[in-house]
């Protein structure tokens, strides 16, 4: 079992900048994959940016350019640094961990509680 946790979030003006940070505790042997979603409010959870412990990275169109994820592999923790954010970046963003697929899509096995920002215009 592995217990992950967001810490990072907050209110900020378009324009600015926050650094999400993820952690992982428990058996984390497997954690090989980690990503970050979001979700708006009425909107579906979509996916934002993940990362693979040997480097790959994908990104939500929306985001690139302007989100970066990275991966610390040893201590299994991840970090989502959001810049040039807008309001649209306003969404409840959660950490997960250990996926099939390493990808964007939802098919990670253990997820976080989620932290929200806010961007004002």
């Amino acid at each position: 079992q592995v217990t992950v946790a967001e810490s990072g979030g907050g209110s900020v003006q378009a324009g600015g900048s926050l650094r999400l940070s993820c952690t992982t505790s428990g058996d984390t042997r497997r954690v090989d994959c980690m990503g970050w979603f979001r979700q708006a409010p009425g909107k579906e959870r979509e996916g934002v940016a993940a990362v693979s412990d040997d480097g790959r990275t994908s990104y939500a169109d929306s985001v690139k350019g302007r989100f970066t994820i990275s991966m610390d592999n040893k201590q299994k923790t991840a970090s989502l640094q959001m810049n040039s954010l807008n309001p649209d970046d306003t969404a409840v963003y959660y950490c997960a961990a250990e996926a099939f697929l390493c990808g964007l899509a939802d098919d990670y096995r253990y997820w976080g509680q989620g932290t929200q920002v806010t961007v004002s215009a």
